[in-house]
């Protein structure tokens, strides 16, 4: 970093840690414990699509992966896209298994950073619900290495609960490396796995 990007403010991008990743069974437990969420067994990464060759031998090597167990009652992976363009995998594990869960979203983001799709790469999302039917998620952002709380209300459209968020960033802060500026807590609505 030089002399005039000190000046003008800017900062060297932070560099993703994929691995912040296997934190997730940790903050799942802290979640279940402290406020009562349980993980739904959904989790899903989002990344920008790019056409060509390499890319699409990326994504049949990840379906390839994710799509092993399959035989042995494993639930295929689904890709969709959503209105803005971005290509969504879903992957599924019984929802007692947040860790096989958390190994194939690293996966998933480790094949597309090795294969040189990494700035593709946006968010890794893992669900939860409490019993009162609140959907929440816990949102990785790929280009800061940091989570999110994310909150929708449910049946309410697309509004958030924003003290239920925050509440959770409480509870998350020692389990997790958590976004602190809140203005990049970007809400994922509809996202797959939430």
């Amino acid at each position: 970093m030089g002399f005039l990007d000190i000046i003008l403010g800017r900062s060297k991008p932070v560099k993703p840690d994929l691995d912040q990743l296997f934190a997730v069974p940790s903050a799942a437990l802290t979640l279940e414990a402290g406020a009562g969420f349980t993980p739904t067994g959904r989790g899903s990464v989002c990344f920008a699509s790019v056409e060509g060759g390499a890319f699409s031998r990326i994504q049949e090597d990840v379906r390839g992966l994710l799509d092993a167990d399959t035989a042995t009652g494993g639930v295929p992976v689904e890709y969709s896209q959503d209105s803005y363009g971005y290509t969504w995998l879903l992957a599924e594990h019984d929802p007692s298994d947040a860790a096989g869960l958390v190994n194939d979203l690293h996966a998933v983001n480790t094949l597309l950073q090795d294969g040189g799709f990494g700035p593709q790469l946006l968010c890794s999302l893992i669900g939860f619900i409490d019993d009162r039917d609140r959907p929440l998620a816990l949102v990785y952002l790929y280009k800061r290495g940091t989570f999110y709380p994310f909150a929708p209300v449910p049946g309410g459209g697309e509004k958030r609960d924003t003290p239920l968020e925050l509440q959770m960033r409480g509870l998350l802060e020692n389990d997790l490396r958590l976004e602190k500026d809140l203005s990049r807590w970007f809400p994922v609505w509809g996202a797959p796995g939430l």
